[in-house]
């Protein structure tokens, strides 16, 4: 069954995030495209069923975090996408089974390296500025979580980043 959102069903969505943007200095943009041009870093945390951006719609260099991808038929990226980044996830055989790994279309059958590799040292990371990166988690908080308040207590430690109050 096809939802059709009406224009209320979007203004209902829209004015809290005008409110949290407008809060802490962001703004609301229409499309995933329109946050990929904007955007360094783009987190994707959708439902989707078909991808949102393909690799026209990045530039050299964006590094792409994909939440959707933690369940057979999920996409949130397209596998042009997927085949010319660095693509990391957190466990191959849940990739491989459930995740980014089985992507229509996609002409690899493995992810290049998984989070404990590159903070391992095991496999060097992106090397190059220009090089697409794209983090497809399956479902392993634990792992997010330890790797979060790893980077929060090194970035407090040198003084650096924003604190952002969600709540406030």
């Amino acid at each position: 069954m096809t939802r059709v959102l009406t224009r209320s069903d979007l203004e209902a969505v829209l004015e809290p995030a005008a409110c949290l943007a407008a809060r802490h200095g962001g703004r609301v943009l229409g499309s995933a495209r329109a946050v990929a041009d904007a955007a360094d870093v783009v987190l994707l945390a959708t439902w989707s069923r078909t991808p949102l951006l393909a690799l026209a719609d990045t530039r050299a260099g964006q590094h792409l975090t994909s939440l959707g991808t933690d369940e057979p038929g999920k996409r949130e990226l397209a596998a042009d996408l997927l085949d010319a980044a660095l693509l990391v996830v957190d466990d191959r055989e849940l990739a491989a089974r459930t995740g980014v790994s089985v992507a229509p279309g996609l002409s690899r059958t493995a992810a290049d390296a998984t989070l404990t590799d590159i903070l391992r040292g095991t496999h060097p990371g992106r090397t190059s500025g220009l090089q697409h990166t794209v983090y497809a988690p399956v479902g392993l908080p634990w792992q997010d979580l330890a790797l979060a308040w790893s980077a929060f207590r090194a970035a407090e430690r040198r003084g650096i980043g924003t604190t952002v109050d969600l709540l406030g």
